[in-house]
């Protein structure tokens, strides 16, 4: 019988292949010094306004005379630290609410009228747009990391939900279960001893992009002026301020935040795709 032999990857492509988590690494590491690496302050007017990218300010100065280079890198730690805190709250949520929804929602009495009415509620929220919603906490919260990554947490949790339901369903009439009953396994241990760890692996796979998505998000709510509140840095507010100056020349205020958070979202996904899809080593 011929065997056919699984290709191998070229030592270059293994390299290569880590890229992604080096990037991380650094982008961490600028969030984390970001505070011993610039040469100005973030948050004080430090020069005259609009200088071009030079010697003394790499990225220029904007309209109200703050280093861009200087913003720009200590943005990193506010974005990475949003895109954290929703990505760990949303896909926990997620989670436990997808577990209980695909396990409970064909069920009946109170705790299955439960279960049906959060499933309603995801498709509710999943309904709306992400900006509204959005808005309207924050409008009620206050702009702050706090309630920036609690209104994005609300917006992306049903997504984690959703996934995690669809394999619970799956899950859930697989074999061993009805095997585990059998041997005398109370109902909450075939729960979170079989179902949770085989019907979580999606929440964790698409961490990646709920990661992404809060990121952008973030920027988004700032281009719009309910994100932070200023001069704290955050690249989305640094894009809408920059871009009134870009229409007349004046470039750099809102291109280097732009590249850094484009940067960091296609890192952020090529991470993801590493660790668990096309890119993860055989």
């Amino acid at each position: 019988m011929a065997v056919i032999e699984t290709p191998r990857r070229s030592p270059v492509a293994r390299t290569l292949s880590f890229l992604p988590l080096v990037c991380a690494g650094i982008l961490v590491l600028v969030a984390v010094l970001g505070a011993a690496l610039v040469p100005y302050s973030p948050v004080d007017v430090v020069a005259r306004p609009d200088i071009a990218p030079g010697a003394d300010h790499l990225f220029g100065t904007d309209s109200a005379g703050m280093d861009v280079f200087s913003r720009t890198v200590a943005a990193t730690a506010n974005n990475l630290l949003i895109g954290l805190l929703t990505t760990v709250a949303a896909t926990a949520i997620g989670i436990l609410l997808g577990l209980l929804v695909g396990m409970r929602e064909s069920g009946s009495g109170p705790v299955g009228a439960v279960a049906r009415g959060l499933a309603r509620a995801i498709d509710l929220v999943q309904a709306v747009p992400a900006i509204v919603i959005g808005l309207v906490l924050i409008a009620y919260f206050g702009a702050s990391v706090p309630a920036l990554a609690l209104a994005l947490t609300v917006v992306l949790t049903p997504n984690q939900a959703r996934l995690v339901r669809t394999e619970v369903l799956r899950v859930r009439a697989e074999a061993y279960l009805d095997a585990a009953r059998i041997s005398g396994e109370p109902e909450y241990a075939v729960i979170f001893r079989h179902v949770l760890p085989n019907a979580s692996w999606p929440a964790f796979e698409n961490a990646s992009l709920v990661f992404a998505s809060a990121i952008v998000l973030t920027a988004g709510l700032g281009f719009l002026g309910v994100g932070l509140n200023p001069p704290t840095p955050e690249w989305g507010s640094m894009i809408s301020a920059g871009a009134p100056d870009a229409a007349s020349g004046r470039w750099w205020s809102a291109l280097f935040p732009a590249l850094a958070l484009a940067l960091t979202v296609v890192v952020v996904t090529a991470v993801g795709q590493r660790l668990f899809g096309r890119g993860r080593d055989r």
